[in-house]
């Protein structure tokens, strides 16, 4: 299985290739000169997808460490999604922010190569590689209006709590390795479950280490301090991209390591990551509701839909796994779309994200207002948009696995979330514009057919999601 081949990694290179193809692009181009450096990434990503296909099923594996079964292909899939999204919305915030094309596009897809690299890692040590790629990529990319004292305070938060997790993840992968001998999950899972009746101390520290790592980089409470700051300071469109895709890739490494790898110690670490889930949850729909600033409203959304799949991950039964990767999806398309339209109505100089930039926006942009109405009730879980499908299965994982009350807690969490979103829709609806207010920016023919492509999925998926469920199932039970 672990053959020395290349196959497993095409997906990873078409991306690597890409970006290198955008910093060469920003070289050769000429001041003022205006390149599809974009299209390069997308023409990347589709290869990426392409090739994502065609290994489906074949399990291959390149050096023994990264394995392109089902399970992270699935992934891959998703974030090739995530990223032809971003760089579609970008296209117009790239242009109107006088944003370095070349530099900006060249981040993206170095983050999103490293998130595919975590997603289909089979080693501690890649993870941790991978990691730290897309890290780096998305500390700058939150950074990147260099004039922003906002940007650069987020960025710097970001940083400092970063490399702190990081040094949590790497003690707990030394921990591992100190104990089973190997950071290859297949040999730590061999290990682990010839060690299933031990109490070993050192086990249950690596376990705990490895949990804070991943705790942060999904925003699950109490490692979440860094995400609220982070999300308002960095640019809207980068912001949407490292709340879906960055959340994406360290779930798939989470639900790969102690799914897989410490499944046998399940009954160790599942009581702790019910209580982050329970406190995911409630922290970030409560204070969410207090919220203004609208960046700031979904990024206590997204903490909380973080809890969400925790949920599922703790249920851990058939229906729950397939749930994760179901789950991961619709959030995914929904918080970037909802993002996206953030990033179309700001303008160079002003953000236009406080709640009160959206009165009225109907009668001056009734398409976008539309759109953000559809992604909102996703987010909140409304039918019949994908958002309500996902927590359905997630929320029926947790009873048919007997957590009654981690259910409960999700479903009125999940019921109080509403009312933020539908404050935002009343706002847009209901409420009159300011008359010194200024018009709303037009947006360009790429960012709407972006937008409309994503509400297409939302609405879809949560009218036939059966196919797209089916195949998760599948996909996740290849790494069992």
């Amino acid at each position: 299985m672990f053959d020395s081949t290349f196959d497993a990694v095409v997906p990873l290179l078409c991306v690597i290739l890409a970006a290198l193809a955008a910093m060469g692009a920003e070289a050769f181009r000429a001041r003022g000169e205006r390149m599809p450096i974009g299209g390069l990434g997308i023409v990347g990503l589709a290869g990426a997808g392409v090739s994502s296909v065609l290994l489906w099923n074949r399990n291959a594996a390149s050096f023994g460490v990264i394995l392109a079964d089902n399970f992270g292909l699935f992934v891959t899939l998703v974030l090739v999604v995530v990223g032809v999204l971003t760089i579609m919305f970008s296209s117009q915030v790239v242009r109107r922010d006088a944003l370095p094309a070349g530099e900006y596009y060249a981040l993206v897809l170095f983050a999103i190569a490293g998130m595919i690299m975590m997603a289909t890692a089979n080693d501690l040590l890649v993870i941790f590689l991978a990691l730290e790629i897309l890290s780096v990529a998305v500390y700058v990319l939150t950074g990147i209006r260099r004039d922003d004292q906002r940007a650069t305070e987020a960025a710097f938060k970001y940083f400092l709590l970063g490399a702190f997790s990081s040094a949590f993840f790497l003690y707990g992968i030394a921990f591992t390795y100190g104990v089973a001998g190997s950071t290859r999950l297949d040999r730590v899972g061999a290990y682990l479950a010839a060690q299933s009746m031990s109490d070993s101390p050192l086990i249950l520290m690596a376990l705990a280490l490895l949990l804070v790592g991943f705790a942060f980089k999904i925003s699950a409470v109490p490692f979440h301090m860094w995400t609220p700051d982070a999300y308002e300071g960095a640019p809207a469109i980068v912001t949407g991209f490292m709340s879906t895709g960055v959340k994406a890739a360290a779930f798939a490494a989470f639900a790969r390591v102690f799914l897989s790898a410490f499944e046998p110690f399940s009954a160790d670490w599942a009581p702790i990551v019910w209580i982050i889930a329970a406190l995911t949850m409630i922290l970030g729909t409560v204070v969410g509701v207090a919220q203004s600033n609208l960046k700031r409203m979904l990024a206590y959304s997204s903490i909380a839909h973080g809890g969400y799949l925790l949920v599922g991950l703790v249920a851990a039964n058939e229906v729950g796994k397939a749930a994760i990767l179901f789950y991961l999806l619709a959030y995914a398309v929904t918080n970037l779309a909802a993002f996206g339209v953030i990033a179309l109505l700001g303008s160079r100089d002003r953000g236009n994200d406080e709640l009160r930039d959206y009165a009225g926006l109907w009668h001056t942009r009734p398409a976008l207002a539309a759109l953000m109405t559809v992604c909102l009730l996703s987010l909140g879980g409304l039918p019949p948009t994908v958002g309500f499908i996902g927590k359905w299965y997630i929320f029926s994982a947790a009873v048919s696995a007997g957590y009654y009350g981690l259910a409960i807690i999700g479903v009125l969490t999940s019921v109080v979330s509403v009312f933020f979103y539908l404050r935002v829709v009343v706002m847009m609806y209901m409420a009159e514009r300011e008359v010194a207010a200024a018009m709303p920016p037009r947006v360009t023919g790429v960012s709407m057919a972006a937008l409309a492509f994503a509400i297409f999925v939302i609405v879809y998926l949560g009218v036939m999601p059966t196919q797209v469920l089916d195949l998760a199932s599948a996909s996740i039970a290849t790494i069992f």
